[in-house]
C-alpha cells in the first residue's frame, strides 16, 4: 500500500514514484486479465515519470465483441469491480469516467494526482430504457432499490454500468450525494431520496434525522433540505427508521410533505411495527413496500445471488416484489451475475415507480 506522506503538515503531497505507479499498472492489468471476457487485449504502457509529474500510465482494455449489449456490460461491471479492489488497497480513487462510443475513459489519483488512465474499449453501450422491458409488460415485476449511495463515487460507477432499469436511494449531505444523483438521472436511472430516521438500535445515526416529536414544521424544513441535496428525487425510502417509522404522529407529519410535492413513498419495512406504508395511502400517497427479504444481509456473493433468486421467484408468484439491497461489492457482482437470466425467468425489472399504488 501506498505510504503517506505525513512530514509536516504544511508540505504538499507528493505523487508517488513512477517505480510505485508501475507496479500499481502491473496488478491492475493483472486484475483486468482475470476479469475481462476471454480474448481481451490488454496492454500496459509505463509512461508515468518522476520528471514530468503530468504524464499517466496508460491501461487500454479492450473487449472482443459480445452480443447481445447485455453479457458486456455484465462483463464490464466485473471489470471495474476487479480494478477498484487494487485501486482501494492502494488508496487511489477513481474519477468519473466520460463514456463514449469508444468506451469508458478514466484517471485514477493518489492524493488528487492522477496515476493512471484506464481505457475500457468495448461497442456503444445501449441506454438503459432501449435494454430493458416495458413496465407496461404483462406477467411478473421487480423493482431493486440500491441504498445508502453518496459516500463512494466507484460504487456508483459500478451501478451505472448495469443496463437495468435500478433505482438508485441517495444519502443526503454526503460528499458524493449530488453528484451522484445528478449523474444517475442523466443515465437513466431513477433516484430516491434515502431519508435518514431514527432507529431503535444502534445503527449509525446521520447527522440529520426524522424523529419522533419533530413539529410538522420542523419535518417539512428538513425533508425540504434534504430534497435539495439529492436532486431529481422523485420519491423516498427509509434510511433506518424502526424508530421513526413506528411512530403514527410522524409519519402522519411526513406524508402530507410528501404528497403535496407529488412523490411516492417506498417503506424500507426495517421493522415489523413499521406504521409508514398503511399511513401512506391514508394519506393519499403513492406507496409501496419492500415484500422480499433484503438481498445483502450477508454480504457475500453466493448469498446475494441466493436472495436475488428469492427475488425474482417472489416476483413471479405475488405478480410483483420490491427488493431492497445495498452498494457492497458483492451484491454488484451478484447483480451483474443474476440479473441477465431475469427476462428469461419471465421477470420484468422495473423502477420503483412502476410498483407504487
Amino acid at each position: 500500500m501506498l505510504a503517506a506522506s505525513i512530514a509536516g503538515c504544511k508540505k504538499p503531497r507528493e505523487r508517488p514514484r513512477a517505480a510505485e505507479i508501475h507496479a500499481i499498472s502491473r496488478e491492475l492489468a493483472a486484475a483486468a486479465g482475470k476479469a475481462a471476457p476471454p480474448g481481451s487485449d490488454i496492454r500496459n504502457q509505463f509512461l508515468a515519470s518522476d520528471e514530468a509529474p503530468e504524464r499517466t500510465d496508460q491501461l487500454d482494455i479492450t473487449f472482443p465483441p459480445v452480443e447481445p449489449p447485455t453479457p458486456e456490460r455484465a462483463a464490464v461491471v466485473r471489470l471495474l469491480q476487479s480494478l477498484a479492489v487494487v485501486a482501494t488497497r492502494h488508496g487511489l480513487t477513481q474519477d468519473a469516467p466520460s463514456e463514449s462510443r469508444e468506451g469508458i475513459l478514466f484517471n485514477y489519483r493518489h492524493a488528487g494526482l492522477a496515476t493512471q488512465t484506464v481505457h475500457i474499449h468495448s461497442g456503444p453501450f445501449s441506454a438503459i430504457h432501449d435494454t430493458s422491458p416495458s413496465s407496461q409488460s404483462p406477467g411478473a415485476k421487480l423493482a431493486i432499490i440500491l441504498d445508502d449511495l453518496g459516500n463512494d463515487r466507484g460504487a456508483a460507477e459500478v451501478i451505472f454500468a448495469l443496463p437495468y432499469p435500478l433505482t438508485i436511494s441517495v444519502l443526503p449531505n454526503h460528499p458524493y450525494s449530488v453528484e451522484i444523483a445528478e449523474e444517475a438521472h442523466r443515465r437513466g436511472y431513477q433516484v430516491l431520496l434515502h431519508l435518514p430516521m431514527q432507529s431503535v438500535g444502534n445503527e449509525k445515526a446521520e447527522t440529520q434525522e426524522l424523529r419522533p416529536g419533530m413539529s410538522e414544521s420542523d419535518v417539512t424544513l428538513l425533508v425540504d433540505q434534504m430534497f435539495q441535496a439529492v436532486p431529481f428525487a422523485v420519491g423516498v425510502n427509509n434510511h433506518q427508521g424502526s424508530q421513526a417509522t413506528s411512530d403514527s404522529a410522524l409519519m402522519s407529519e411526513l406524508m402530507p410533505v410528501l404528497r403535496d410535492r407529488q412523490l411516492f413513498y417506498i417503506d424500507s419495512r426495517t421493522t415489523a411495527t413499521t406504521v409508514a406504508y398503511d399511513i401512506a395511502r391514508e394519506g393519499g400517497v403513492r406507496s409501496a413496500f419492500r415484500n422480499v427479504p433484503f438481498l445483502d444481509d450477508v454480504a457475500k456473493v453466493a448469498a446475494v445471488r441466493k436472495q436475488l433468486e428469492l427475488a425474482l421467484r417472489g416476483a413471479r408468484d405475488k405478480g410483483e416484489a420490491v427488493a431492497i439491497g445495498h452498494p457492497h461489492p458483492a451484491t454488484l457482482q451478484a447483480l451483474g451475475e443474476v440479473l441477465p437470466r431475469a427476462a428469461a425467468q419471465g421477470v420484468h425489472l422495473v423502477f420503483a415507480s412502476d410498483l407504487v399504488h
